[in-house]
């Protein structure tokens, strides 16, 4: 049954599908086990949501035959002995992934996160914000940040623009997106299109998704000059002490 009521006990976990190989950040190993300043992208991503004190249980989506190695590579930098983190072996797609997250959820989860391993620098006020939205009575929240850029629809076949959506409408969606339990596993067993997001999920089965205020610091590290901006992301909060 849906979170209709206001209630800030309910128990929140996080799963963090990374068992992708982020083949735009070029050869080598998988996008998540990459370095920044030093530490592993996918530790910073499980530090972001342990920062979250609702946040109890983390779940780390490994790639199929690289769970052992996660749970190593997790165990050999320090995370909080406080938030209970598991580790899963995933499966080929990311919705496989998130689904298989769940399953290893405890049964009395009330509220999901599911947050991007690429996002390792995503705020805690932000992890917050959204847990305070579903916990507030919200069944699907994401982060979203308006658009500096003008946006164009395209016809692929073409290349001529078809349209320019009103900037003002749109928002670039962030994670951690957060969820009612049972609404997220009713749309993961329901949904089976391609879909890019989790909320997006949820929006086909007509559930109203709220958006609340993202973070620019937020950002996916996807693509090499991506990396460069987390590394003076990062600098600038350890000279600041952060």
């Amino acid at each position: 049954m849906p979170i209709s009521y206001e209630d800030t006990n309910l128990r929140t976990a996080a799963v963090i599908p990374a068992a992708g190989r982020g083949v735009r950040l070029g050869p080598g190993a998988p996008k998540a086990l990459r370095n920044l300043g030093g530490v592993p992208i996918l530790v910073h991503a499980v530090r972001a949501m342990a920062r979250a004190r609702a946040v109890t249980v983390i779940v780390v989506v490994a790639p199929p035959d690289g769970a052992a190695e996660v749970r190593a590579l997790l165990d050999a930098n320090g995370l909080p002995e406080s938030t209970d983190i598991r580790v899963v072996p995933g499966g080929d797609a990311r919705q496989d992934s998130v689904r298989l997250g769940l399953a290893a959820l405890p049964d009395d989860v009330d509220v999901v996160l599911v947050h991007d391993a690429a996002r390792p620098l995503v705020p805690v006020e932000t992890v917050d914000a959204v847990v305070e939205a579903v916990r507030g009575g919200a069944a699907a929240v994401v982060p979203g940040l308006p658009l500096a850029d003008t946006v164009k629809s395209v016809d692929p076949a073409t290349g001529e623009v078809t349209g320019t959506p009103q900037r003002a409408l749109l928002r670039a969606v962030q994670t951690p997106q957060g969820f009612d339990r049972a609404i997220l596993a009713k749309a993961h067993a329901m949904v089976t299109g391609d879909v890019t997001d989790d909320a997006g999920m949820v929006e086909q089965l007509g559930v109203p998704v709220l958006v609340v205020p993202g973070h620019e610091e937020a950002f996916k590290v996807t693509r090499p000059l991506d990396l460069v901006l987390a590394e003076a992301v990062l600098a600038r909060r350890r000279a600041n002490g952060h």
